[in-house]
């Protein structure tokens, strides 16, 4: 038997087994996802499903909330100076565009100046924003825009090559402790005394078992927690899908030609108000756009409960629906028509799934229920988790071996009484609450 069993292998499991493996190389522990390792490349068909598997991701400290400001400073001193991960973290500056009736720009900019931090965003016209960056914005319309400002220190991450990177680093750390599993994970099981998670059974009958089970699933919690809800007949404040839903997003890739990759080599993160987020192309030449607009994915379970999940893995991740696919392009053709141009190809298109709870927080405790006392929970990324790959973990680890994170932290990341009962309200990344079912696009 394990000393811990995480499922999932994502930002939140693989930064979690690392600090772990950290603080005790000798701690026996399994972390299971159903992708092979490594994970093939972001962008290949058998590539990662969830909201960690990816070409790049954007690192940014620019956050209405000032407790997520200091914890993406954090992250983003060890993006920039670790051996390990810094060199697959680009600093290329973003550029937010802000809508009339927004003021989302002056919240992030008030909590510069304020936090006792150099603020080094700067404002920046409509007519500069186009004439930059080599013009990528140029074509860009301006209907219902007000203004823009540029942060020099934002960037992105190349995220399947840090991601990887972290997990061969843990399981050199704790070589003999540290084992890596691939598996589809069935249900969690039970103790015999209907007492404490035993472990995790898999869909080809294997059980995995462990003392301690950290669940680091993502936006598949609520569905592999209800069979067990079910069974403890838990109340609806108990169950998962009262702190966290599932919600996709859908992103589209272009493979540039050598002229456009020249072109588009120094644009930084684009921000287009609400609607849309435009990365500068990868390595490999992919230029990246993600439409804003979330969206649920209702599904009833054999038991007749309704939940958000994603779709089944056999429902392919990169088989949009035509009617999502045009409200992207419709974001793409307002922002940088030059992508939609004959010769510019679309390489592919993806969903993108993660959990979001009700303020955008983290879910990083214990169980709340008595008889899951040995289950802990890292879930809750909200679209804009992904840059505390470095420094997460060790937050979790301090949840599963009884250590306060602070007040503050551990009130954020708790198991939230009320939930989801309210609604979402506005957070640490208000815009990404789904309105929508993905099922409308179809």
């Amino acid at each position: 038997m394990d000393n811990v069993l995480i499922l999932g292998a994502g930002i939140f499991g693989t930064s979690t087994a690392y600090y772990l493996t950290k603080e005790n190389p000798r701690l026996s522990i399994t972390v299971i996802d159903r992708h092979p390792f490594p994970v093939p490349d972001a962008g290949a068909p058998d590539a990662g499903l969830g909201a960690s598997y990816d070409i790049n991701k954007i690192v940014r400290a620019d956050y209405t909330v000032p407790f997520y400001m200091d914890l993406a400073h954090e992250a983003i001193e060890v993006w920039s100076s670790s051996d390990l991960i810094s060199k697959y973290y680009h600093r290329s500056g973003w550029i937010a565009i802000s809508e009339e009736g927004s003021d989302r720009a002056e919240r992030i900019r008030e909590n510069f100046q304020t936090a006792g931090r150099t603020d080094i965003t700067q404002d920046v016209s409509l007519d500069e924003a186009r004439a930059k960056w080599n013009g990528v914005l140029r074509d860009m319309s301006t209907s219902g825009i007000k203004s823009a400002y540029f942060n020099p220190g934002a960037g992105w991450v190349e995220a399947d090559k840090a991601v990887a990177a972290m997990l061969c680093e843990t399981l050199e750390l704790g070589k003999g402790s540290v084992k890596y599993c691939q598996g589809e994970i069935a249900s969690l099981v039970l103790n015999s005394s209907g007492e404490g998670i035993r472990g995790a059974e898999l869909a080809d009958g294997r059980i995995l078992e462990a003392e301690k089970v950290v669940l680091a699933t993502g936006a598949w919690t609520s569905k592999i927690m209800s069979p067990l809800e079910d069974r403890l007949e838990l109340e609806e404040e108990q169950r998962m899908e009262s702190q966290v839903k599932a919600a996709g997003v859908v992103a589209v890739h272009w493979n540039l030609n050598e002229d456009d990759k020249q072109k588009y080599a120094d644009m930084p993160v684009v921000i287009y108000g609400e609607s849309g987020e435009f990365q500068p192309p990868s390595p490999k030449g992919l230029l990246k756009m993600v439409w804003a607009e979330s969206f649920m994915n209702k599904t009833i379970l054999a038991s007749g409960r309704s939940i958000s999940a994603p779709p089944h893995p056999e429902d392919s991740q990169y088989n949009i629906p035509e009617g999502l696919k045009k409200h992207a392009l419709d974001t793409v053709a307002t922002v940088m028509p030059s992508l939609l141009k004959n010769d510019t190809e679309i390489s592919y298109w993806r969903l993108c799934w993660d959990a979001i709870t009700p303020e955008q927080h983290q879910l990083i405790t214990q169980h709340p229920n008595v008889r899951l006392s040995n289950l802990y929970l890292t879930v809750g990324g909200s679209f804009h988790s992904w840059k505390f790959l470095p420094t997460i973990g060790k937050y979790t680890s301090n949840v599963i071996n009884g250590v306060s994170n602070g007040e503050e932290k551990d009130r954020n990341w708790a198991w939230k009484e009320h939930g989801w009962q309210s609604g979402g309200v506005k957070g640490a990344h208000e815009k990404a609450v789904p309105q929508v079912d993905f099922a409308g696009f179809h």
